[in-house]
């Protein structure tokens, strides 16, 4: 399932491309996409054909691009959602349309770049796309990652988004709302690590390499840990996104691709996660894999046991 590096990956390779374009023909080639799609604020095609696009911004997981235009576009956004097999695929207006997997074609006009088309391609629907209305963030801070370019929406999320906490590298994430979190609950550290209403896009690939890189069992209560021991968490978890950011995000398979059609590397680099009956990078002593929440947990039973 992407994380947050593969989405910033595909939000970076967006970015240049989109912003400042002018959406000129949209098609729905698959209804069930548009899924988070308020039909009653307008039709999706309408709403969207003829819009200008300001920016590709991101917080956790989700992507999206501020519109402008007229009354009918401003303070609204183009949500995405990659679910678990979505991509956004940069073409050329040549390309081959015949990707049986396409489900929304954005085709664009921008004037730098000329005539673009954005594919946003689903093998399992789990994914989605939507325009929705632009809110006030909490705590009054940028919405998301932007490039640095800035306007009117700058200070806005989406309303889909805006329960969704910021991530580690948000330059806007509060440590100290974070480390009162882990103080007050009694649950499992990695099911802290998980909670989108605490700290977004870590994932279970990124938490299993985390709670490695530290010594930690997932099972140990988050309330047990001392200030110490958080600030080495936190310090880990944005260790391993920064390090999965630079080579491109995890890619175990063909269905996470950037916005060029590549895979992502950091896998070869993974110390954890999917390497259960390998020896530990540290010890080696054989890692192990148990069931957490309908996926599993990787650890090393010698380094990461359960205080």
């Amino acid at each position: 399932m992407p994380e947050l590096p593969e989405v910033e990956v595909v939000r970076a390779g967006l970015a240049p491309a989109v912003t400042g374009a002018v959406v000129s023909a949209v098609e729905v080639l698959e209804p069930r996409s548009l899924k988070r799609h308020d039909a009653a604020s307008g039709d999706f095609e309408t709403l969207l054909t003829g819009a200008r696009i300001d920016a590709a911004v991101r917080r956790g997981k989700f992507l999206w691009l501020p519109l402008s235009g007229d009354e009918r576009r401003d303070g609204r956004a183009v949500v995405g959602h990659l679910g678990m097999s979505g991509q956004m695929l940069l073409r050329t207006p040549d390309h081959p349309g015949d990707d049986a997997h396409a489900r929304v074609r954005l085709h664009l006009e921008h004037a730098e770049h000329g005539e673009l088309r954005v594919d946003f391609v689903d093998q399992r629907i789990f994914g989605s796309l939507a325009i929705d209305r632009l809110v006030p963030t909490s705590d009054g801070e940028i919405g998301g990652f932007s490039d640095g370019v800035t306007g009117e929406w700058a200070r806005l999320v989406p309303s889909q988004v805006a329960h969704i906490a910021r991530d580690p590298l948000d330059p806007a994430f509060s440590e100290r709302a974070f480390f009162a979190a882990l103080a007050k609950r009694g649950t499992a550290i990695k099911r802290v690590l998980l909670d989108q209403g605490v700290v977004s896009g870590i994932g279970n690939i990124y938490a299993d390499e985390s709670l490695w890189a530290v010594r930690l069992h997932g099972e140990q209560p988050a309330s047990s840990l001392s200030s110490r021991r958080a600030r080495e968490l936190l310090g880990a978890v944005r260790e391993v996104l920064g390090k999965a950011l630079a080579e491109g995000g995890t890619s175990f398979d063909a269905q996470y691709v950037n916005v060029n059609g590549a895979s992502g590397y950091f896998e070869h680099s993974l110390n954890a996660y999917g390497r259960a009956g390998k020896p530990c990078p540290r010890c080696g002593t054989p890692m192990v894999r148990e069931a957490f929440m309908n996926r599993g947990s990787h650890f090393c039973p010698r380094c990461q046991r359960r205080r």
